[in-house]
């Protein structure tokens, strides 16, 4: 075979093999794809998973906000203390870190304090709570989702 013929056939064979790549990836056309796992895997409206901002800002909504940010997923609240306890108070982030609905897209921190003697000092949050806020906002999410997709 000459170095002609040998580049004609190297040509070619590339040729072929393109062809029929692209012609396997025209068959993964994405037709199949149900819109509904679009619609609840990712919104794109904000920077964040719409389901879980909504979720998160109406499970704290009984707080007074300080900080809301729904590009990079941030809620803060001031300091709340439930009337019926005023000698303790709490302020709570959430952090929603990705634009799917998914419980690792979620994280609650909260900070406590209680009053002695007038003065408000730092105490522990028991590791239960920030587990049922995270359950709280992942169920109202869920739910969100389900009645947007009934509609």
């Amino acid at each position: 075979m000459t170095r002609a013929n040998s580049a004609t056939f190297r040509r070619t064979v590339t040729l072929a093999l393109l062809g029929a790549s692209l012609g396997g990836l025209s068959a993964c056309g994405g037709r199949e794809r149900p819109t509904t796992d679009l619609q609840a895997a990712q919104i794109n409206t904000i920077g964040v998973n719409s389901y879980l901002w909504r979720a998160a800002l109406e499970t704290v909504s009984f707080a007074p906000l300080l900080q809301t940010d729904s590009n990079g997923g941030v809620i803060v609240t001031d300091w709340y203390a439930n009337p019926a306890n005023p000698t303790e108070r709490v302020k709570l982030t959430i952090t929603i870190l990705d634009q799917d609905l998914r419980a690792d897209a979620l994280r609650v921190a909260a900070s406590r304090q209680v009053n002695q003697a007038g003065a408000w000092v730092e105490a522990p949050v028991q590791a239960a709570t920030v587990q049922k806020l995270e359950d709280i906002i992942l169920t109202k999410a869920r739910d969100l989702r389900r009645q947007a997709l009934a509609s």
